[in-house]
Formats: C-alpha cells, sequence, structure tokens
C-alpha cells in the first residue's frame, strides 16, 4: 500500500518543452520602427530647406535655407494612419511585387527549373559552387552599369530552389541575388539612379572618373563572392551549419528530382521565354528608361505566355496567378509598412532637421577628415531615406558647397554618397525591399543579419578606404 501511494514526482507535471527563440515577423519589426520615429518627432526640432526645380527637372534642397517650422509631431492616429498612406506611396511597387509572383506563379507550375537541372546536373556534379559567381557577377554587372535594383526581386523566385536543389541552402540562393546585385549598386560605376543624379547635381560630367569606380567595382565584388562562396561550400560540405537548416527542412524540397527530371520541349521552350523576357528587359531598361511598370507589365505577358505554351487552361492560368500572389502577400506588404515610417517623417518635418544637424557636424571638421564625415552622414542618412535618387536629390545640394568649402573633390563627395547609400540597402529594416526579397525567400530578417553582418562590416571598412584613397591621392583638390 505505501509503495502503491509513493508515486515519482516527475509523473505529477507534464514535460515541458524548452521554448524556441522566434525571430520576430517583418510586421513586428517594422511596427516598432514606426513606434521609435514617433517617439523621435516629440523630441527632434521641425525645420525644412526650400526646395527648387534644376534643369533636369529634379526636385533638390537649396543649400542655406535651412530654418524652422512649427512642431508637428505625429499623433496617435498617425502611427496607424501611416501604414495606410505608406501603401499608397509604395503602391506602385507592391503592385509590382504581386505581378511579378503571380506570373512566376505561372512559370513555376510548369517545373521547367527541375527539368533544366536534371539535363545538365551530370554536368555541374562537384562544380556547382561555380554558380555563385557567374550569377552574382551578372548581378553586380546589372547593378553597376543599368541600376538595377528593385528588379533583382523575381530572380529570388528562381535562385532558391536552384540553390537547394543543389545542395546549398536557401540562404545561399537568396545572396546570390541580393548580395550580388546591391554590391554591383553600391560600387557602380554608370548608374544612373546614383552617380548619374549626384554627379549631375554636383555639376560633374555624367560618368566621369569611371576607371577609379570600376577598380572599386572589381575589388568589392572580389569580396562579396569570396564571402557568399565561403558559407555555401561550408554549407555544402556540413549541411547542419546552415542558419535557415530548420526553414529548409519545412520546404520538402526533394533534391533527388535533379537526378529523375528530364527537360521536355515544352519545358525548353517554357525557358527560352524567360530568356527573351530577360533580355527584352535588360535592353528595355538601358535603351528606354523602363522602370516598375513596364517591367511589370512585361512579366505578365510572360506568365500568360508561358500558360499558353503549357497548355494551361485559362482558369488554371489565372489560378496560378492568383497562388503566386499569395505567396508573396507579406513580401509586397512590408514596402508599405517601410514607407509609412517615411511617412511619419516627411509629416513631422522632422528629415530635413536631421540632414541640417550631421552636415552641421561634417562642417567643422579638418580637410583630411571631411571626406570621411561625408560618408558617415551618407552612410547615417540611408537608414532614413533608402531611395538612392531620393537621397542625392536631399543630400547632394548641400553636400556639393560643403566638399567645396572643405577641399573635398566633387567627385570624392559623390564617392561618399554612393558608398553611403548602397551598402546599407541589404541591412536596414527600413528597406522595404529588402524585407519583401527575404519574404519570398521565405528567410527572417534576423537570421538575415546573422548571416551578412560581417560582410556588411567589411563593405563599411572598404567603403572608408576607398573614400579615403580618393580623397588623398586620386580626386586632390
Amino acid at each position: 500500500m505505501a509503495l502503491e501511494a509513493k508515486k515519482p514526482k516527475m509523473n505529477k507535471e507534464p514535460n515541458k518543452k524548452s521554448k524556441k527563440f522566434t525571430a520576430p515577423h517583418p510586421f513586428v519589426i517594422l511596427f516598432a520602427v514606426i513606434i521609435l520615429i514617433t517617439i523621435s518627432t516629440y523630441f527632434v526640432p521641425a525645420g525644412e530647406y526650400d526646395r527648387t526645380t534644376n534643369e533636369e527637372e529634379q526636385t533638390v534642397v537649396v543649400d542655406g535655407t535651412y530654418h524652422t517650422v512649427e512642431s508637428n509631431p505625429a499623433g496617435f492616429m498617425e502611427i496607424f494612419q501611416s501604414i495606410h498612406q505608406g501603401m499608397v506611396e509604395g503602391a506602385a511597387i507592391i503592385f509590382f511585387i504581386f505581378i511579378v509572383g503571380g506570373a512566376f506563379g505561372i512559370f513555376r507550375a510548369t517545373n521547367s527549373i527541375e527539368g533544366a537541372l536534371g539535363s545538365i546536373s551530370s554536368k555541374v556534379i562537384g562544380k556547382e559552387i561555380y554558380l555563385i559567381p557567374v550569377v552574382m557577377i551578372f548581378f553586380g554587372l546589372a547593378g553597376a552599369t543599368f541600376g538595377m535594383f528593385e528588379e533583382a526581386l523575381p530572380f529570388i523566385l528562381i535562385m532558391v530552389p536552384i540553390a537547394l536543389k543543389l545542395g546549398f541552402d536557401s540562404m545561399v540562393g537568396t545572396a546570390m541575388v541580393l548580395v550580388g546585385v546591391s554590391a554591383g549598386f553600391t560600387a557602380a560605376f554608370t548608374n544612373p539612379f546614383t552617380i548619374g543624379v549626384a554627379q549631375g547635381i554636383a555639376g560633374l560630367p555624367l560618368f566621369s572618373g569611371m576607371g577609379v569606380r570600376i577598380i572599386y567595382w572589381l575589388i568589392f565584388m572580389a569580396v562579396s563572392i569570396a564571402y557568399v562562396m565561403v558559407y555555401a561550400k561550408k554549407v555544402k560540405n556540413k549541411p547542419s551549419t546552415s542558419i535557415v537548416l530548420e526553414e529548409d527542412n519545412k520546404r520538402n524540397t526533394d533534391t533527388t528530382e535533379i537526378a529523375q527530371e528530364k527537360l521536355t520541349r515544352i519545358q525548353a521552350a517554357t525557358l527560352g521565354v524567360l530568356v527573351l523576357t530577360l533580355g527584352i528587359l535588360a535592353f528595355g531598361v538601358i535603351q528606354y528608361g523602363w522602370f516598375i511598370k513596364e517591367i511589370a507589365a512585361l512579366f505578365l505577358i510572360m506568365g500568360i505566355v508561358v500558360g499558353i505554351i503549357n497548355k494551361m487552361g485559362i482558369n488554371e492560368i489565372a489560378e496560378r496567378f492568383v497562388k503566386g500572389c499569395e505567396e508573396l502577400v507579406v513580401g509586397a506588404l512590408v514596402v508599405g509598412f517601410a514607407y509609412g515610417a517615411l511617412v511619419l517623417l516627411q509629416n513631422s518635418s522632422t528629415i530635413d532637421t536631421i540632414l541640417y544637424g550631421v552636415t552641421s557636424l561634417v562642417s567643422g571638421m579638418p580637410s583630411q577628415f571631411a571626406a570621411i564625415g561625408m560618408y558617415i552622414t551618407q552612410s547615417f542618412l540611408n537608414f532614413i531615406v533608402t531611395s538612392g535618387s531620393g537621397q542625392a536629390a536631399l543630400s547632394m545640394p548641400i553636400m556639393t558647397p560643403l566638399a567645396d568649402l572643405l577641399e573635398v573633390n566633387r567627385q570624392t563627395a559623390v564617392l561618399a554618397y554612393q558608398m553611403g547609400d548602397g551598402i546599407s540597402n541589404i541591412f536596414t529594416p527600413t528597406s522595404g525591399l529588402l524585407l519583401a526579397a527575404l519574404a519570398m525567400a521565405g528567410i527572417s530578417w534576423i537570421k538575415w543579419i546573422k548571416f551578412v553582418w560581417p560582410l556588411i562590416a567589411i563593405h563599411y571598412v572598404l567603403g572608408a578606404i576607398f573614400v579615403t584613397i580618393a580623397h588623398m591621392f586620386i580626386w586632390t583638390s
């Protein structure tokens, strides 16, 4: 009886499972940023610069016209209204993501990527790692020449499954696109949206100094490619080291499909349509200045043509399109949240005050440190204004005369802007496009930061070295 009454204590309580850390949802991260910005509007004085339109019809600030205005801090309702207004402001990009996602929903249903990989699998065994530099150089050149950045989003949907099927992880697939295009965009040599706008405002010949920038681009790309390849090789040799192992295990990606699938004629024709689409995209951007609207239309046409080639019915094409849109709901809507943060800064008239404050600090620096001061200023501003051309229009009218005053060559001032503008594009949570890409890849921002922060640190150091060398030895005043 006594033995029966005595029961082990461990049976009285159910086993408690240890709770795993769950990365914050992108909406949670951005809403927290919105709250912080709202609080800051009560402490940062309101102020504005006068603005004018230059010969290129760009709206730019007028240096020396900063003045305080009546304080207009964000109220409780403005916090939530900013999200709707941000959605409106970012509508062009949001619907671009939906349309491209829908088109690729149709494309993915054809299994053409799997078929292509099955046909070439025997040729790439043991050489998969060399796909990384090829892909990254492609995106790096696109970012450096015609300013590809937002346009790279659709390729996430292609490269992630390819990376998984070749024995890497989704982080490698995402990095090939994001790191590749961002590195090229940052160290660009003919990017019309950054260098073109900044040099135009600074009164410099368009794309002058290209030789120096090409050398910097080569160094920047080499470091970025090496970083991704080192991680990819580690994951290939030991899959358990993958940062996104848990997420990738849930994808149910059967890597044995590669050896079983063969490319059919219809799939070959489907891939031909994709290649033709990309060729038309590059031609349209370079020759006619295509942007979001035209590119979205192009991918929509691609989706319809792919559906017809694969003998899908009208309803099936529509269903596949909707399915593709559904998968990118989070990726599209985070853009609106990010724009909402910018809306609060604009409505409270605090952006110009922040710019005035940081440039005032730079103006007091000795000449030998002034170039680095400009670089730090531009890096800081990019956390607030993530648009490259927008940051140029905001800062270069002030940085140009400031460079003359501090005996910093205007080419160096443009380089400081260029480096400061580009590096944090794949780091800051206020970059809606970054979070959109990560949502497409199914990777949390926290895990992406865990992967990319050492490279970001290296990029910032490289940027500082580039600016210093340019200031002291190349573009001396």
